[in-house]
């Protein structure tokens, strides 16, 4: 299976049409047909139908289209990383970042840095963390901004000193929204919306001392920002960070710490042992010497 392959492949599923991928591709429209035969015998099931109004995927298709996404941008960042060694500092340098305090550190940092290095662009993909920790693994992405609790085993890393604090977001008018903190038992009897990071979720539950079954929970969320318009419009309340900007987002919130007391850090990780383009290299430099200045 050639990269070409996956190329023809993911411009015929994107326009969902032989003769305009073959247009864009600058090939036949045989040609192109007799690729996608030969991808789908070469894998053993159907990838796309073919009927009079277009291409439809099947779930293989669905599958194959997200896996020959991954690997094309990963060789595409593979042949960048060749070219930017061979030239001024430059290039790509793909970021991930949950929403957190150290998110503000993580920003003036990569403002430094451009300002040093103008020539290098950033990619910034703002996931949740289990999925940045996929995209890190896959090489999609160099450099991660994360919430503890976070496996460092994979990783070399920088813990950021700020602490972020959990607590409700909530709307004004709730009844607990004049309170100066919350305990787990004032709490347990409104409908809530959780974080879907399981880790965090456990954490949440332990601190409650419910089990889900005993909860009312409408909604789990991956990014705040969403979750905290159906805050406002009055689904529920959102366990959440100080850090996460969307608690900012409308008068009519009220963040609440949470008591006792629980707090996180939010860890910037790296792959260890990986070879990075020079543009990757300098930044993580940047990255250890802010670890050097918090000693």
């Amino acid at each position: 299976m050639e990269l070409r392959t996956l190329r023809y492949f993911l411009a015929a599923a994107q326009e969902r049409n032989i003769t305009r991928a073959a247009d864009i591709l600058h090939v036949t429209q045989p040609t192109l047909s007799r690729q996608l035969m030969d991808l789908e015998r070469e894998l053993g099931t159907t990838l796309m139908i073919r009927g009079k109004n277009g291409l439809t995927l099947t779930d293989d298709g669905i599958f194959f289209q997200q896996r020959a996404e991954e690997i094309v941008e990963l060789a595409e960042r593979l042949e960048r990383s060749f070219v930017e060694r061979n030239a001024d500092v430059s290039g790509q340098i793909a970021i991930g970042a949950s929403e957190a305090v150290g998110s503000r550190l993580f920003a003036r940092l990569i403002k430094q840095f451009s300002d040093k290095y103008p020539m290098v662009q950033f990619q910034l993909y703002n996931e949740m963390a289990d999925n940045i920790k996929d995209r890190l693994d896959k090489g999609l992405v160099d450099v991660g901004l994360l919430l503890e609790p976070v496996d460092t085993l994979k990783y070399d890393f920088v813990r950021l000193s700020q602490k972020e604090t959990w607590g409700i977001l909530m709307r004004d008018d709730h009844p607990l929204a004049d309170r100066e903190r919350i305990d787990p038992d004032e709490i347990a009897e409104y409908p809530l919306i959780l974080p879907l990071r399981e880790p965090v979720r456990n954490e949440i539950l332990n601190w409650i001392s419910r089990e889900e079954k005993d909860l009312t929970i409408p909604l789990s969320y991956t990014l705040l920002s969403n979750a905290a318009l159906l805050v406002e419009a009055g689904l529920g309340c959102a366990f959440c960070l100080d850090g996460a900007l969307a608690i900012h987002s409308s008068p009519q919130l009220r963040f609440v710490p949470i008591y006792p007391e629980h707090t996180t850090r939010s860890v910037l990780v790296w792959k260890k042992n990986h070879l990075f383009s020079p543009a990757t290299s300098l930044f993580i430099q940047e990255i250890n010497m802010l670890r050097a200045s918090m000693k």
